[in-house]
């Protein structure tokens, strides 16, 4: 007679279950713990009579002093908290650029123009359109109007061209949207890393909008496609200083300028990915503003990898030996990215994650130094965190490298593959036109939080956090309202 076996627990138990099971028990252990106090304290309550309440009364009337110093420090101590705390900061609306359909490129129409050019040998030709079919953009990105001419034509009046079109249309679409009127606004942040002209961007846009003269203006550079996440963190930091107003966060890229015209294979790819972009933010700390807001910021976590050498210089702008300016990439690029995400990540885990999961991961920390050095690192579930996850489009390596290392699944790295395919690597601009997409989708509802992460040069990984203060739905000026039926769509390989 064959010995019964022990039941396959594996098979018989829905280990997923399981695990939601334990993360519940452990994010509500407090609540689950006061419980049984809680019922004897009602209980109690309710047995008493008059006679006892009475005396209760009179027991304190004979402690006036204690209960006269414990209402004071009360107050005190609700005061300094309300006075002390952090402002909160709300995203009333924001835009995208919308290029117009005359600036596609379609690849037969990049490569011919490039071969056109006369700059490239048949080696960066071929380069070129590898990288192309590869890359997961479609045939529908864009490039500003100089590179549309042959030869191209990158002068600087092209380059302003370019910004004054991309910025303006994104801030006259969120003023219309919002009904803000530009002589509100406190502070304005543009960033944009390789244009920087004199008078700045943010002159520009003063200039234009006619704002007012005490308004505290920033204008970032140099800082690459994490850039907008900075800008953010500056905003959120100055409105705390100044109450009751508004800040205009200005993300964009300028590519005018910066096409590279040489061989030097590390310094094509940028003109391979990145297309026209930007957008606009408003962010308001008005109390008022709470009911009308989309989202508010809970978090900015910012990490910068720059004291290493070879993370300092895996996105450099140089001259190749022909002396012709271009933006190199490394080959270690996404090894030193993978760094960058994880100590980001290592910072904000405590910030976001249950406590179930830092238990676990904090457990296996301890079992891997003082037990088995080899014990394989517990990765934390994000999942658990976050519903929405928008991940900055730098490129198909990016996104897949983050949804493995994540353990995301396809619905969470669809936005950024999208934005990917339909409008390139805009830069710094890339998470809004992500979120746009997740809010077109009709996902977004009350209560989620969305995890927007940027790399850039420098080399930098950062990350800002967002709660839905609504169901929020897609505004009729989204990038995606005329095109969002045909996605998501396959990516070939």
């Amino acid at each position: 007679m064959a010995t019964p076996r022990l039941p396959d627990f594996l098979q018989s138990v829905n280990l997923k279950h399981v695990k939601l099971g334990y993360h519940y028990l452990i994010t509500h252990l407090l609540t689950l713990s006061l419980l049984p106090l809680i019922a004897v304290v009602f209980i109690q309550a309710s047995q008493m009579d008059y006679d006892d309440v009475y005396q209760l009364y009179l027991h304190l009337q004979y402690n006036l002093a204690a209960v006269v110093v414990f209402s004071t420090v009360l107050v005190f101590g609700c005061t300094v908290y309300v006075l002390t705390r952090p402002r909160p900061v709300y995203l009333v609306d924001y835009c995208c650029y919308r290029p117009p359909d005359h600036l596609q490129a379609p690849f037969h129409r990049f490569m011919e123009h490039s071969k056109l050019t006369g700059d490239f040998d048949e080696s960066s030709l071929e380069f070129q359109r590898k990288i192309l079919e590869r890359s997961g953009l479609g045939e529908e990105t864009c490039v500003p109007a100089a590179m549309h001419c042959v030869p191209p034509q990158p002068s600087m009046s092209a380059a302003r061209e370019e910004a004054e079109t991309v910025m303006f249309g994104a801030l006259d679409n969120l003023f219309g949207s919002t009904n803000v009127k530009p002589k509100d606004i406190g502070i304005l942040v543009v960033n944009c890393s390789l244009f920087n002209p004199t008078p700045s961007l943010s002159a520009m846009i003063v200039n234009k909008y006619k704002l007012r003269g005490n308004i505290k203006t920033f204008n970032l550079g140099g800082m690459g496609c994490s850039a907008g996440v900075i800008s953010l963190d500056l905003a959120k930091d100055m409105l705390q200083v100044h109450r009751n107003t508004y800040a205009v966060v200005v993300s964009t890229e300028n590519i005018t300028q910066n096409w590279y015209f040489g061989n030097k294979k590390s310094m094509l790819i940028p003109n391979c990915l990145f297309r026209v972009g930007g957008a606009a933010v408003l962010l308001s700390n008005k109390p008022a503003d709470r009911g009308r807001s989309k989202y508010k910021l809970v978090h900015v976590v910012r990490t910068h990898r720059g004291s290493d050498d070879a993370a300092f210089k895996c996105v450099y702008q140089e001259q190749d030996g022909m002396g012709k300016t271009g933006v190199s990439l490394s080959k270690d690029l996404m090894a030193i990215a993978g760094q960058a995400l994880k100590a980001n990540i290592t910072t904000m885990g405590p910030l976001v994650l249950p406590i179930s999961e830092q238990l676990l991961f904090f457990t296996t920390l301890v079992g891997r130094k003082l037990l088995n050095p080899k014990m394989k690192p517990y990765i934390p579930d994000f999942k658990l965190a976050f519903e929405h996850f928008c991940i900055h489009a730098g490129g198909r390596g990016v996104i897949d490298e983050l949804e493995k290392n994540l353990q995301l699944s396809e619905e969470h790295v669809e936005a950024s593959r999208m934005t990917l395919h339909r409008f390139g690597n805009t830069s710094s601009s890339s998470i809004w036109y992500e979120l746009g997409y997740t809010e077109a989708k009709g996902r977004m509802k009350k209560g989620n939080r969305v995890w927007q992460i940027a790399f850039g040069s420098g080399f930098k990984c950062n990350s800002a956090v967002w709660e839905a203060l609504r169901n929020v739905k897609a505004s009729g000026h989204s990038p995606w309202a005329d095109c969002i039926h045909r996605y998501p769509v396959k990516i070939l390989n």
